[in-house]
């Protein structure tokens, strides 16, 4: 489960030995060399990684997939509007409840695995409840996709509602019903309803994975319009694991060959640390 820090009204979560700001990435941080080795104290986590300089013009290493704009079906080529339309007639998308998601998601979550190339781990279904029923009913919002013929869930969509932004934190899509276009479904109704119909800033899909391969970036910039933001890629770390990090990039190719869960974890950091100097290289430039 993830642990918060607030700090500046900035919301801060520990996850996986990281802290990671949970307020949207156009939202200005500032934290000084002193506070930032004091959150890393104060929460135990190994390194902080964070935004700025939002949606700049340079073309650099480290961007969200965002979407801040809706034009409806207008915006849509010919082959994505005729999958909306045959989705939203198979599917109902709807918001839903956290109690909903917690009893009935757990299926698409548990499946949705079966399309990964990761390190991660599912979790079980009561851990999968206990967190989604953990989160602050304040910034968190959830929207269901369920086959019109039978009601059974065949994707959901968790996401965090902050500083007039939504992100699209969690998506997870059953592959036994990918044939019914429940992605197209799910993702023109949340962009309906937070930029048309809520009027928000944007909304986006987080930033650019490191830890597994995935599609779904991709998929939304092709499809629905959305586009990169770039930004600059903060990031510090503990002495102690900033010592190992500077001793093992020489080695972060042969690390990311080996499949063992402990090198999978190091690879990522490793590579997180190599987009981070790509990213302060092109900021020089």
């Amino acid at each position: 489960m993830p642990e918060y820090i607030e700090h500046k009204n900035i919301l801060w979560k520990k996850y996986q030995g990281a802290l990671i700001p949970e307020n949207p990435p156009h939202v200005d941080i500032n934290v000084s060399n002193k506070e930032q080795q004091e959150l890393l104290k104060q929460s135990g986590a190994w390194f902080m990684r964070w935004p700025s300089e939002w949606d700049t013009d340079k073309t650099i290493s480290w961007w969200y997939v965002i979407k801040d704009d809706f034009q409806g079906m207008q915006e849509l080529s010919k082959n994505t509007r005729s999958k909306v339309r045959r989705a939203l007639k198979r599917q109902k998308v709807d918001l839903a409840s956290a109690n909903e998601i917690a009893e009935e998601g757990y299926e698409v979550y548990q499946q949705a695995f079966r399309n990964y190339d990761t390190f991660l781990k599912p979790m079980s279904r009561k851990e999968f409840s206990d967190y989604v029923l953990s989160l602050n009913a304040d910034y968190w919002e959830f929207f269901a996709c369920r086959n019109v013929e039978d009601g059974a869930m065949t994707a959901y969509s968790q996401n965090l509602v902050m500083d007039n932004a939504a992100e699209y934190k969690i998506i997870k899509l059953h592959p036994d019903y990918l044939k019914n276009y429940p992605s197209y479904a799910l993702i023109y109704t949340m962009n309906e309803y937070y930029l048309q119909k809520r009027n928000l800033k944007y909304v986006n899909d987080g930033a650019r994975s490191i830890s597994h391969q995935t599609n779904i970036q991709q998929f939304l910039m092709d499809k629905f319009k959305f586009r990169k933001a770039f930004t600059t890629l903060n990031l510090t770390y503990k002495k102690p694991l900033k010592f190992v990090v500077s001793c093992l990039m020489p080695f972060h190719s042969l690390i990311g060959k080996i499949k063992a869960l402990p090198f999978q974890r190091l690879s990522t950091l490793l590579t997180q640390e190599a987009l981070y100097r790509q990213n302060q290289k092109s900021k020089q430039q």
